[in-house]
């Protein structure tokens, strides 16, 4: 028997790093050892190689195999979501970056100065839009709202210059903005588009932050004693009876397992619901919620609402002077003199093959391909753990023969049903002591940071947003909102009504209609002439 354990050691020596060795074991021992394993706690108590130190090395080495084994089987789950995560951030991040300095070089080369001593009105645009997208509690429709208010207020300024435009004037002009809708219907379309856009990009990215970090954590095994005594039995006590090559059954494994993983397995349905909602929200992502279809061509958009301004500017100055009251002549100055020359008007789009290419060459079409086939092959990984890291040449000796495998007692057949996967079903298992009455804290956060994020991406998907707190220190389980608030699919371009026109505010000076009190007509007429015969012409 002393040879055959001598012999044991030699070919455990080859398969398992020396592990006896490493571990601090003295080798010459082994030829002096009892026949007896009676003073063994966790192997079979017959003749024995093994001493009680020779099982306690065993038992930390198990513990630190198991941990390896399912940070290895995670590794490709985990690297998915920390990867797909940093390309889509890059992406959208970038799209906004060369978006924004598209449309500046555009408006720089088609309205020249008058933009530029404007142009803080379209970098807080941007400004809010990046803060929006990087978790920042930004209310979208307001901030376009302000947007376009804030632009009425400049080209009305700018178109207007004859008069004397205050502080206060302004103010009484954005309350007509609804009203008067000086930029024809482009601000209600942009607005729902864009907001459905930002939602569904925000939120998609979010959810691949907490699906990294839901991995990270679960991955992290944290073995119960009874769950190391379980492992030691499988793992090792077959080098204590003499028979290293010999390994588990299969069976016997998965009950060893799952009695281990039995918290991690809990984590299953609610992980399956929420890479449900992440591939149902990839699909708007590709379709209605495009936003790199909405951001492309912002510029454009913007621009024709700048011409339908200059189009209908004497309509527009009427209505306000009937609201607000005529402002005072400033005067003929150099600078009012000097208007029409700044406007050259000279609209020109960029061609598809100028647009500055973002993401390294990449496209979000492409990149949603990929994440959605990604996210399917993660269903249902946290239950089919045991059963990927039972697999013959790994861990057992497979379906060769069942009778030539480790039972946990000896060489033979494993009888025992396999348990089902969860806390609750491993009552009676056969293996591993679980206390089903106290499930695991960290997965039960997970488990919580899961259900939210599924109501966000939910929501994201009819297009709507639940409000979220700065995420700049969030974790995964970062943001409000209830798992079981459920919001109902709005249409957001329904929900964009436009409102009457409103009757003069007699609360305001209102002068004679004789002379109708528009301003000069030679800028207002030059202006839409040339840039609606140039936007013809593009079109």
């Amino acid at each position: 028997y002393l040879i055959c354990c001598y012999i044991s050691l030699l070919f455990k020596q080859t398969i398992q790093e020396t592990v006896y060795v490493t571990n601090g074991m003295d080798t010459k021992t082994l030829f002096f050892l009892s026949l007896s394993g009676e003073h063994l706690r966790v192997c079979p108590q017959g003749s024995t190689c093994c001493t009680q130190e020779m099982e306690d090395k065993f038992g930390q080495q198990s513990k630190q195999d198991f941990e390896n084994l399912v940070d290895e089987m995670s590794h490709e789950l985990r690297s998915t979501f920390v990867s797909r995560h940093e390309r889509f951030d890059e992406f959208f991040l970038e799209l906004l970056e060369n978006t924004q300095r598209s449309l500046n070089e555009m408006f720089v080369r088609t309205y020249g100065k008058p933009y530029m001593q404007n142009s803080e009105v379209f970098e807080n645009l941007f400004a809010e839009l990046k803060r929006y997208y990087m978790g920042g509690n930004v209310n979208l429709e307001e901030m376009l709202n302000d947007f376009w208010s804030r632009l009425l207020e400049r080209m009305f300024t700018l178109l207007n210059s004859q008069y004397v435009i205050t502080e206060d004037y302004l103010e009484c002009i954005s309350k007509y903005t609804d009203q008067l809708k000086p930029f024809g219907d482009v601000p209600r379309k942009l607005k729902a588009q864009v907001t459905r856009a930002f939602i569904a990009a925000r939120t998609f990215v979010q959810g691949l932050s907490v699906g990294r970090e839901v991995a990270q954590r679960v991955s992290k095994v944290s073995s119960t004693p009874a769950c190391i005594r379980a492992l030691t039995k499988m793992l090792y006590c077959p080098f204590c009876q003499g028979m290293p090559a010999l390994k588990s059954c299969r069976n016997y494994c998965l009950n060893v397992v799952k009695g281990c993983l039995a918290n991690q397995a809990d984590l299953d349905p609610e992980w399956n619901l929420y890479i449900d909602a992440m591939l149902l929200l990839a699909q708007r992502l590709e379709g209605p919620f495009n936003i790199e279809s909405v951001m492309d061509p912002i510029d454009v958009k913007i621009s024709e609402a700048i011409m339908n301004m200059q189009d209908n500017t004497a309509q527009v100055s009427y209505r306000v002077f009937q609201g607000c009251g005529q402002p005072k002549p400033a005067g003929m100055t150099r600078s009012t003199r000097g208007v029409p020359d700044v406007f050259s008007a000279r609209f020109r789009p960029y061609s598809p093959e100028e647009r500055p290419t973002t993401a390294s060459g990449t496209s979000l079409d492409r990149l949603v391909v990929d994440i959605k086939e990604k996210l399917k092959l993660s269903k249902k990984f946290w239950s089919n753990l045991p059963e990927a890291m039972c697999v013959e040449d790994r861990v057992t000796a497979g379906n060769a023969s069942d009778e030539d495998c480790w039972n946990g007692h000896t060489q033979g057949r494993y009888f025992p049903e396999v348990q089902k996967d969860g806390l609750t079903h491993q009552v009676n298992n056969p293996e591993v002591g679980v206390d089903i009455t106290r499930p695991d804290t960290q997965i039960r956060q997970q488990i919580m940071a899961l259900r939210v994020m599924t109501n966000k991406l939910k929501n994201a998907y009819h297009g709507n947003d639940i409000y979220f707190q700065d995420s700049s220190d969030e974790g995964s389980s970062s943001g409000s909102g209830s798992g079981s608030t459920e919001v109902g699919p709005t249409d957001m371009d329904v929900a964009a009504t436009e409102a009457p026109v409103v009757e003069a505010d007699r609360s305001g000076p209102v002068v004679d209609s004789a002379p109708l009190c528009a301003p000069s007509l030679a800028l207002p007429t030059m202006l839409a002439l040339s840039t609606l015969a140039l936007h013809r012409q593009w079109r």
